[in-house]
């Protein structure tokens, strides 16, 4: 009797617990990272009779947690991915949106401006013109700052979101190694009875860290397991963690570097830190945000110079030669804030070194490293930030300074020592768009006139004709000094004749006493004229000694003695040549080697962070499509399927009653035994 009572109570025990296995399951059917429980019966060893082996009941063998550990692992996979791709989408659809509004944009602005020029040069004189060009030229101004301003506040915030993503990390860390340690201590490990609750949970703060960095997880004794980067850099060994921290780079205090701390012991990991939605915002940041910072300047850097250069060699409402339109790109404050050094310089970090816009038509727009080797520092190296590629090097001269040359700048070694390993992040557009500023207040300033003119003798007897000129320059460009000819204020110094002595040969004089013209020094007697095509009668070619700023044409056929004067252009005031050619550089191709335009150059901008936004919002959705895939596997295994749970709560309920039949059975047996004594 006592045997058959230990059946049933075995099969009440054991289906008790499976009912409330089925129960815990159903109430966690929506908890997060919870698998379901399963339990293994096991019969009992039998006793041996002589009719045969008679069964002795059931035990539990194991409350097992379904799960699959490849699948787990595919989850967190697709999971850091999609959050790569969601965190990276997020920041570009931002920047897309700034940069390619109507309002936003930058666009809009240049043409405002131009065609305020454009409009100007119908009637040079009217100030009502001239004040909508000033007001234009602020706005393009303000536009420029309110960008890169806007720039700067979404890399503030990508900065923020990756230091909240650090300190969500360090939480999760510590939470895994405090599972690891309170799994190796539960109760039954070492008879292989696993705390299943634990290593769900485990397994969700995985998940989680999960979505914010691609980590590698290894099982280890004890039901512990190891994490560490992508680049095998150790988070969680056991029950320890590390701790992740960021700190701005020295190299580049814009930019943030990831540090793990280790004890005592502290390991740069940025390059491991990929996946997740750190991975995403860095990738964000290093591949799309600085190189807009780049390009923006770039166009900022391209409309100061060439608007500048034109300006200059304009002639204002009063007569004057123009100065600078917007800020000069070459001011010495300018050229030292495109150098930033290296926080781990050695002593005694004197070097100087500025970056001088030699051309923005070669401008590319991306960031440098200045490497310095050698016992003393006399060798260097320019080094591509992206690629990693030596595009220069050589030794320093001694003594400095020296210059480096770059397409469309140099490096200005000014002075101070350098040391082994000493370097310099150079940005030659980053500062520009904030830098840039309108530097006219007055409507008369504005320089609309050209100061040269050109007139034929009323006494001429030939057809020649002579251009009314073109402006070069007012400095030499390869001395930047002021050339002679313009050194009187409102002269032009000497004013000049071309007079023919023959129909094929002509003189250029001084013309300071206008009845008597004297040669110029150096002489320009002599010079050949070719009848019947257009005939440029001064250098253009900087070096020569007769650079002189300015260019004329005589065409037609002259006759010996016919004269032309070459003047300043007193009282040009309805001129209106130089704002012909100011309006005409909005859609000059003045960039980008000359092949195209501000407009062109802002345009390849908006479409390739564009192009990237569009590709990005595909790579999200096929994560998505991914991490769903993943997920229903991961369901499909480890899931509460309810149907199912329900369907055994009938069946364990019945064995349930069943076995407490048997009991009844064992209990009817023995009254009626125990009555037969009666």
């Amino acid at each position: 009797m006592a045997g058959l009572i230990n059946i049933g109570l075995s099969g009440i025990l054991g289906h008790q617990s499976a009912l409330n296995t089925t129960g815990n399951n159903i109430t966690n059917a929506n908890t997060p990272g919870y698998s379901r429980q399963q339990v293994i019966f096991d019969a009992r060893s039998g006793i041996n009779t002589g009719a045969g082996t008679i069964g002795t009941g059931v035990s539990i063998e194991d409350i097992r947690r379904v799960a699959d550990d490849f699948v787990v692992n595919q989850l967190r996979s697709d999971t850091s991915l999609f959050g790569e791709q969601s965190a990276l989408n997020s920041e570009l659809t931002r920047l897309d949106n700034l940069l390619g509004g109507e309002t936003t944009g930058l666009n809009t602005a240049l043409n405002n401006f131009f065609t305020s020029l454009q409009s100007a040069a119908e009637d040079p004189a009217a100030l009502p013109q001239r004040q909508l060009v000033l007001s234009e030229a602020q706005g393009l101004v303000t536009r420029f700052q309110s960008l890169n301003s806007s720039l700067i506040q979404q890399r503030e915030s990508v900065r923020s979101q990756m230091q909240a993503s650090t300190a969500d990390i360090n939480s999760l860390l510590s939470s895994i190694a405090d599972l690891n340690g309170a799994i190796s201590e539960s109760p039954g490990l070492a008879q292989g009875k696993m705390p299943n609750d634990l290593l769900d949970k485990r397994d969700e703060q995985l998940r989680q860290l999960s979505e914010l960095v691609q980590v590698k997880v290894t099982p280890v004794d004890g039901g512990q397991i190891n994490v560490s980067l992508a680049g095998g850099q150790a988070l969680v060994t056991g029950d320890r963690a590390s701790s992740l921290t960021t700190a701005d780079s020295d190299s580049d205090p814009n930019q943030l570097v990831f540090k793990l701390q280790t004890g005592n012991r502290v390991a740069d990991v940025t390059g491991q830190i990929v996946g997740g939605e750190l991975g995403g915002l860095r990738t964000f940041q290093t591949k799309v945000l600085e190189p807009a910072f780049g390009q923006l300047g770039r166009i900022a850097i391209a409309v100061s110079q060439q608007l500048n250069q034109q300006h200059q060699i304009g002639m204002d409402l009063e007569g004057d030669l123009g100065g600078l339109m917007f800020t000069d790109i070459n001011s010495r404050q300018a050229q030292l804030g495109r150098v930033t050094p290296n926080a781990n310089n050695l002593p005694p970090q004197s070097g100087v070194v500025g970056v001088e816009i030699t051309d923005s038509a070669d401008l590319a727009g991306v960031n440098y490293e200045l490497k310095f080797s050698g016992n003393n520092g006399e060798d260097f190296a320019v080094v591509d930030t992206q690629t990693g590629k030596v595009l220069r090097q050589g030794q320093l001269p001694d003594p400095l300074p020296a210059e480096i040359s770059m397409p469309g700048f140099n490096i200005v070694v000014e002075s101070g020592q350098f040391q082994d390993g000493d370097s310099f992040l150079v940005n030659p557009t980053r500062n520009a768009a904030a830098d840039i500023e309108l530097m006219i207040e007055r409507e008369e300033d504005l320089a609309f006139a050209t100061p040269i003119t050109a007139d034929a003798d009323l006494g001429n007897s030939g057809t020649g004709s002579i251009s009314q000129g073109t402006m070069l320059s007012v400095n030499n460009p390869l001395t930047n000094v002021p050339l002679s000819n313009f050194t009187q204020r409102g002269e032009l110094s000497p004013p000049l004749v071309v007079r023919f002595t023959s129909a094929t040969t002509y003189d250029i004089l001084d013309a300071s006493d206008p009845a008597n013209p004297v040669p110029l020094t150096p002489p320009m007697t002599g010079q050949t004229f070719q009848e019947g095509i257009s005939n440029k009668i001064f250098s253009e070619d900087p070096s020569d000694p007769n650079y002189r700023g300015f260019q004329f044409e005589i065409n037609g056929n002259p006759e010996a003695g016919d004269m032309f004067t070459i003047d300043y252009n007193t009282d040009g005031v309805s001129d209106n040549r130089n704002a012909q050619i100011l309006g005409g550089l909005g859609t000059e191709n003045t960039m980008n080697g000359g092949n195209q335009s501000f407009s062109e150059a802002y345009g390849g901008l908006v479409e390739t962070v564009g192009v990237t936004t569009r590709q990005s919002q595909l790579d999200k959705d096929a994560g998505a499509a991914l991490l769903e895939q993943s997920t229903n596997q991961r369901e499909s295994v480890s899931g509460v399927n309810l149907d199912e749970e329900a369907g055994k709560l009938i069946q364990y309920q019945a064995a349930y009653n069943a076995s407490a039949q048997v009991m009844s059975v064992a209990q009817d047996l023995f009254d009626t035994l125990l009555s037969t004594f009666r």
